[in-house]
């Protein structure tokens, strides 16, 4: 393969002169670059919309969530899949992160561990993907073998398979049931793809999982309903959110919080339906876990 024609890899005109600049020079030339970013995502947001439905239907029929990743791409996955236990209340192997080269490659970098198809297909098989499941492969590339592999190994086993990539002509387009592709142009140093690259990956994560999570019913209003309170800080939050929605004293609020076990949203019902823990975990049940159907 002549990697110098990938879009990741090619010189950026802009910045050919990048090594001369001032301080101040080189943060405007990034400015000026980044801006590109979020217009770039805008335009596959109808991509990024269809593989939300697949993630939405497939977590309703039992199915997990998945990305695959190398380097700066499978941290950002990792990233993704940690922040939705504390924000979205989901159980820890809802949604996963795989990583080339294992949990060693998130703080060091193992550049060659992308290269090794296997491991993608081992660790499919290791966590034993199935039917209803998602797998989002993630490379700025699009030539990534590690993710190769992984996306193939879990077609061949009923999966939804989508993919993150910078690249439209990428051969693994075609082990996707979603190609997500947006139009950076070459970063500012020639392959750095942790830059606009990396950026609009983030962007693009944060959208799957938030509209997802939201269509779930993770979410009320936009207070995050559904978070673990495990720190001073997101025990006080869970506090604010409940006051906000019943007006009850302070006191009152800490022991309504305590009895639902620091779930804001049975608590909700709990103190404006009058109902026990349990009640309000069966009408949340009914309501498939959105609130605003069971205040109804």
């Amino acid at each position: 393969m002549d990697y110098s024609k990938l879009p990741t890899e090619m010189q950026n005109p802009k910045s050919s002169r990048l090594d001369l600049l001032s301080v101040e020079e080189i943060l405007h030339l990034m400015d000026r670059e980044d801006r590109a970013v979020p217009e770039a995502v805008r335009k596959v947001n109808p991509k990024i919309a269809q593989a939300v439905r697949i993630i939405v239907a497939s977590i309703k029929k039992g199915g997990r969530l998945f990305f695959v990743g190398a380097g700066t791409s499978g941290r950002l996955g990792i990233l993704e899949a940690a922040e939705c236990p504390p924000t979205f209340h989901t159980p820890a192997g809802l949604v996963q992160a795989v990583m080339a080269g294992g949990r060693q490659a998130v703080f060091r970098s193992q550049e060659g561990a992308e290269d090794n198809a296997s491991q993608g297909r081992g660790e499919i098989r290791r966590r034993r993907v199935r039917r209803n499941d998602v797998v989002i492969g993630i490379s700025a590339s699009g030539v990534t073998p590690f993710v190769q592999e992984a996306l193939q190994e879990a077609k061949k086993r009923g999966a939804h398979t989508s993919l993150i990539a910078c690249n439209l002509r990428t051969p693994l387009r075609s082990q996707g049931d979603v190609l997500i592709a947006p139009r950076v142009g070459p970063e500012v140093i020639a392959g750095s793809t942790r830059l606009k690259a990396g950026t609009a990956t983030k962007l693009i994560l944060n959208r799957l999982t938030v509209a997802s999570m939201v269509r779930l019913g993770k979410v009320y209003e936009n207070w995050m309903v559904d978070l673990e309170p495990r720190s001073r800080k997101l025990k006080a939050r869970a506090l604010r959110i409940f006051q906000r929605f019943t007006g009850v004293s302070n006191e009152k609020a800490k022991q309504l919080l305590k009895r639902a076990k620091g779930r804001v949203k049975p608590a909700i019902l709990m103190a404006r339906k009058n109902l026990s823990y349990a009640e309000a975990r069966r009408l949340l049940k009914k309501t498939d876990g959105f609130l605003r159907k069971a205040l109804l």
